[in-house]
């Protein structure tokens, strides 16, 4: 997924009789690997970590449109802007997917909006960085939505319900956009020249470290990581996911014969999985708090659109207004 922070808030104690039996038989329902539906009784707590987690996901896809939609009208062939233009596409779809099921537990789509035009929400850093060429909407679709659905897999069994359904559909998404970013770095270091394989490797150089920290901070640093795996919302860990990118990864780097920027990285034959070396957690958390190469670009984009289309949202109302006028007369 591509929320990597998630910062919830201290749960509040149970106050009533009443309260204490519906958390016990939640409780219960979390421990027997069942799902929770909107309707359902849920603490507030749990119920704030979603709205939060889902809608900077939702964020996060919708932002994330920007770096590759920068590309569209530039792409090489005809067959790589059709794949591109779907791949956008999905991209959106995805946003609305994710603010719909926000929306089922009590917020709205205003409210969420305005969370990100404001700064008081996240998306993911990986979308802060420049598509310098070509080759980086190939190394995006490899690397970046490939550690997607590394994430995004398991929320499919997420416990709240609406969520894990909503990324049923992203997920098969996101593996077509991982498979076409492949095949288009394929192309790029069989078929291409000399300068284009330079370029996919300039490309995997400058996205590797970021693809790692989509995954988060180590678990030792995330506070609430426990919580949320203990509600079922997350169901493994973050350096787990990490680790299994990196496995995943590695063979593929060797099969388009593209060197990972990591001299550290090695199979460990005793643990059974890859070794790599340290990330730069300062530049993650620098990245995060704003200071990125096109944070300010790409939040400035967001607040322009969502302003260019307010003539939209009003004729949409306006002629909503219209029509439920004219039911009523009828």
């Amino acid at each position: 997924m591509y929320t990597q922070l998630m910062q919830t808030e201290k749960a509040k104690p149970v106050t009533t009789v009443e309260e204490a039996e519906l958390k016990r038989r939640f409780d219960a329902r979390i421990d027997d690997g069942g799902f929770v539906e909107a309707k359902d009784w849920m603490p507030e707590h749990y119920r704030k970590t979603l709205v939060r987690q889902i809608s900077q996901h939702a964020h996060s896809e919708i932002v994330g449109m920007l770096p590759e939609g920068n590309w569209i009208t530039r792409a090489p062939t005809l067959k790589r802007k059709a794949i591109l233009l779907a791949k956008v596409q999905d991209e959106g779809g995805h946003g609305l997917y994710l603010y719909a099921a926000a929306e089922t537990l009590g917020t709205s789509r205003d409210q969420m909006i305005d969370a990100l035009h404001s700064g008081k929400a996240k998306y993911s850093s990986i979308f802060n960085y420049p598509t310098l060429s070509w080759a980086d909407v190939g190394v995006i679709g490899w690397l970046v939505d490939g550690a997607a659905i590394m994430n995004q897999v398991p929320l499919c069994r997420c416990s709240y319900a609406p969520y894990a359904r909503a990324m049923v559909r992203i997920c098969r998404e996101e593996s077509f956009h991982q498979r076409q970013g492949y095949d288009a770095l394929l192309t790029m270091m069989r078929d291409g020249t000399d300068a284009q394989r330079a370029m996919v490797q300039d490309a995997v150089n400058r996205w590797w470290w970021p693809s790692l920290m989509m995954f988060g901070p180590p678990d030792a640093e995330s506070v609430h990581s426990a919580q949320s795996m203990r509600w079922g919302i997350k169901r493994i860990s973050n350096d787990d996911l990490r680790q299994k990118f990196v496995d995943a990864t590695a063979p593929q780097a060797q099969l388009l014969g593209v060197t990972l920027p990591d001299p550290l990285l090695q199979w460990n034959e005793a643990r059974g999985h890859h070794d790599f070396g340290p990330i730069d957690w300062d530049e993650f958390w620098r990245v995060v708090g704003g200071e990125g190469p096109c944070n300010r670009e790409r939040l400035a984009a967001r607040v322009q659109a969502w302003d260019d289309g307010a003539w939209v949202r009003e004729a949409a109302l306006a002629h909503a207004r219209k029509q439920r006028t004219s039911k009523e007369a009828a």
